[in-house]
């Protein structure tokens, strides 16, 4: 199963949730992540949280989502978007057929610089019990509708 995870940056966020759907999903599940307005650079904190947690961060870069509308790209079944609405980005929307969730997160980077390590460490938590729950689910063997609602639930506070 393919999973792409959006944020509007690709620094932070959808960095940290492609570490952990990949270490948590042990071979199940390839996820990647993309940006619709790239910031170019991975943020330290991000590749702190993910080497604190014993994952790795791979070829974590922060990259356009150009790259998965090519042809020769991997075709995704599913996108997680992660940018909290509240906090007035814009979030982007993919487009085709992979199932969409939205596990909107408060952008840690725009903590102030003191608070980050709090902030990172909060939005990595949250990610991961998402991520934890998502996966407890054969989620790769689910019909898309039954997708879209494992999905979401696991978006919703406990």
């Amino acid at each position: 199963m393919n999973i792409l995870v959006l944020c509007t940056g690709n620094s932070a966020r959808s960095i940290m949730l492609e570490a952990i759907l990949n270490a948590l999903g042990q071979g199940r599940v390839q996820a990647w992540s993309a940006g619709s307005c790239p910031t170019g650079r991975v943020h330290p904190q991000a590749l702190r949280q993910i080497a604190a947690a014993g994952m790795a961060a791979g070829t974590a870069r922060s990259k356009s989502w150009d790259e998965f509308a090519r042809a020769d790209a991997p075709q995704m079944d599913m996108v997680i978007t992660v940018c909290a609405s509240a906090a007035g980005e814009t979030c982007p929307i993919w487009p085709g057929t992979p199932v969409r969730a939205h596990w909107g997160v408060d952008d840690p980077a725009a903590a102030p610089e003191d608070a980050w390590e709090p902030a990172f460490r909060t939005a990595f938590e949250t990610l991961h019990a998402r991520a934890r729950a998502f996966l407890a689910q054969p989620v790769e063997a689910l019909d898309r509708a039954t997708l879209a609602r494992v999905a979401a639930d696991v978006a919703e506070p406990a």
